[in-house]
């Protein structure tokens, strides 16, 4: 009966957003061909978000001129993240499949505002052909004093600052496999550390703690641009990266730092949650 009624207030409300998109704008239309993917996204993670707050959520995401949900702090942290990333994720899995879990594990760096950066349009890559797609169409920077390590270019002049306030050394030394990745590599990591049949129980939800080690093939942030393994060691290398956008999103990968372009006090607002394990503190999605 309570799903039964909560299903109801939900029609109800979505109703109500329709009607009022048609009133505003004198345009049926103006919904069908501007707004329909914002709705469809509403609809999926419609089941994450209270039905008391569900107008604020889902007026949101089709483009009405109020206040920035994010900044709205009554929300749950769920809620605020989804609309942070609402309009950089085409389609927000639904909650339990594997893009879910993904993005449960790597989807911080979805919360990014920085124009100069592209994110994937999926959580998962489906092939070194589709990773090639995505790659060309980036525009990377060399981060300085390594041997091929490129990020997006946002995200190297980003750690090239913090790297001109204090020393910070790549986790292996000398490059390539600490920053951006190609689809045979992420699989050639995922291989030495996973088993034929890992990927079914990630998918079947039974394991998880694997993501904190390696990211299945195709799921990297590495194959993004926007990841990079480090050796962090003190607290003035830390703060040097937090005050350019780099934190740690995925947790128990110490080494993996990821470009977030946001800064310190903003990250709650947008829906991330901190979490200290073991001392490192990572930047975590409320999923």
């Amino acid at each position: 009966m309570k799903l039964i009624r909560k299903k109801s207030i939900f029609l109800a409300l979505v109703a109500l957003i329709v009607f009022t998109l048609v009133a505003s704008t004198g345009n049926p239309r103006y919904l069908q061909s501007q707004d329909r993917q914002p709705m469809k996204n509403c609809w999926i993670a419609g089941s994450a978000v209270k039905p008391e707050h569900l107008v604020g959520f889902c007026t949101n995401l089709t483009k009405l001129n109020i206040s920035s949900l994010t900044a709205n702090l009554n929300l749950s942290a769920k809620e605020r993240f989804l609309a942070a990333i609402q309009s950089k994720l085409p389609i927000v899995p639904p909650a339990g499949n594997y893009e879910y879990i993904l993005l449960r594990a790597y989807g911080a760096a979805f919360i990014n505002p920085n124009p100069e950066i592209k994110l994937p349009p999926k959580i998962v890559f489906a092939d070194d052909k589709e990773v090639k797609a995505f790659q060309a169409t980036l525009t990377m920077g060399k981060v300085n004093n390594t041997n091929d390590c490129y990020l997006q270019k946002a995200a190297a002049n980003a750690f090239n600052r913090a790297k001109a306030q204090v020393a910070i050394a790549l986790k292996s030394g000398y490059g390539a496999s600490d920053c951006t990745r190609d689809f045979a590599t992420n699989l050639r990591f995922w291989r030495k550390y996973a088993h034929n049949k890992t990927l079914e129980k990630i998918k079947e939800g039974k394991e998880t703690k694997i993501l904190g080690i390696v990211a299945p093939p195709g799921a990297s942030q590495h194959l993004w641009g926007l990841a990079i393994d480090l050796q962090v060691t003190n607290a003035k290398q830390k703060q040097a990266l937090y005050q350019n956008g780099w934190f740690q999103t995925v947790e128990d990968d110490i080494p993996h730092w990821t470009y977030l372009g946001e800064l310190l006090d903003k990250l709650a607002e947008l829906g991330l949650q901190n979490k200290v394990v073991r001392g490192a503190s990572y930047w975590v999605t409320p999923l």
